[in-house]
């Protein structure tokens, strides 16, 4: 027998390293994804990663992988229904955004990948810790106090004279409200005042813009969720009009309009996350995987809203930034 022949006939043995599901089945995996958004689809910038890492890894789309997409457009109240048509699609994993499409998921005992914004999950007795998640969930996670300190220390290199700092979340996301109360510590410990701004629907924000209208804060912090994101342009208009540096919390918010952002790098969150799915498909129970950790925090300035701003901005925190939108 021709040696090529008898490693054919071995099929998959230790020896030649472990067989991953794509190769061992002829099956096609479903990869649902939920977000309290739009969907995460295969032409959306995340949807783009999760395909490549995953093809990379022996599941192609359109060959043994098909996505499920799925999107709440801001009504949180409608992920549980969104994460039961994922479970009767019978999807083998579900890529997800966001604390409450996060708890929707374990509700419904789905296999489950936190992408990200999520907040602490321990603090939120979402799993049970990161080395050992328990249950279906596991993902990528930050340091909501570390990173805290850090957006407020580049708002204070922004503007010196920072004093007070307004800062704007939702009430009704309690990952999102944990992040706020980190801020609001991690701000006390620089010696900043913070004027809290709990917001829980679109008309609220007008209430949190009358209050900084009547007692003007130094800057703004904008907690990012699915409420804040999609008033976004409101923030960054009263930022702008008020002549107020504003820091947000991820690269997109900044490349959308926002003064500057400070937060986990998206592709590679999305890119680990793939890593995590692929591991699942394998075979792996996502709660005995451990919840990972970004490692890239791009610092990203908008020059064309800080000129809007009438703000100039320092040339020793221009040249900490990873990108400058010109």
């Amino acid at each position: 027998m021709r040696r090529r022949e008898f490693l054919a006939g071995l099929g998959c043995v230790p020896l030649l390293g472990p067989c991953s599901a794509a190769a061992q089945s002829d099956r096609t995996f479903r990869l649902g994804t939920l977000t309290p958004i739009a969907p995460i689809t295969e032409t959306s910038p995340g949807g783009k990663i999760l395909i490549k890492v995953l093809g990379e890894r022996g599941f192609k789309l359109g060959q043994n992988l098909a996505i499920e997409p799925r999107g709440a457009a801001g009504d949180v109240a409608k992920l549980p229904a969104l994460i039961a048509e994922l479970k009767v699609a019978k999807v083998d994993a579900v890529v997800i955004i966001g604390y409450p499409t996060a708890m929707a998921a374990k509700a419904a005992d789905i296999p489950t990948v936190a992408a990200s914004g999520i907040g602490d999950p321990v603090e939120t007795r979402l799993i049970e810790s990161l080395a050992h998640p328990g249950g279906k969930i596991t993902g990528i996670s930050d340091v909501a106090a570390t990173l805290s300190a850090k957006r407020l220390s580049l708002l204070k290199d922004m503007s010196p004279k920072l004093t007070k700092v307004a800062m704007l979340w939702n009430k009704d996301d309690l990952g999102m409200t944990m992040r706020y109360q980190a801020s609001a510590k991690a701000a006390q410990a620089l010696g900043l005042s913070v004027q809290a701004l709990g917001v829980r629907e679109p008309d609220d924000f007008e209430e949190a813009f009358s209050v900084m209208n009547a007692d003007p804060p130094d800057g703004i912090l904008m907690v990012a969720d699915a409420l804040t994101i999609l008033n976004r342009k409101r923030v960054y208009e009263f930022a702008v009009h008020r002549k107020l540096p504003a820091i947000y919390e991820n690269a997109d918010l900044a490349r959308d309009g926002g003064l500057m952002s400070y937060g986990a790098d998206v592709l590679e969150s999305f890119e680990r996350a793939a890593a995590l799915v692929a591991r699942i498909f394998n075979g792996a129970n996502p709660g005995d995987l451990p919840f990972e950790q970004p490692t890239r925090y791009p610092l990203v300035i908008n020059l064309k809203t800080a000129k809007a701003t009438g703000l100039e901005i320092p040339p020793t925190l221009l040249a900490l930034a990873d990108e400058v939108i010109e």
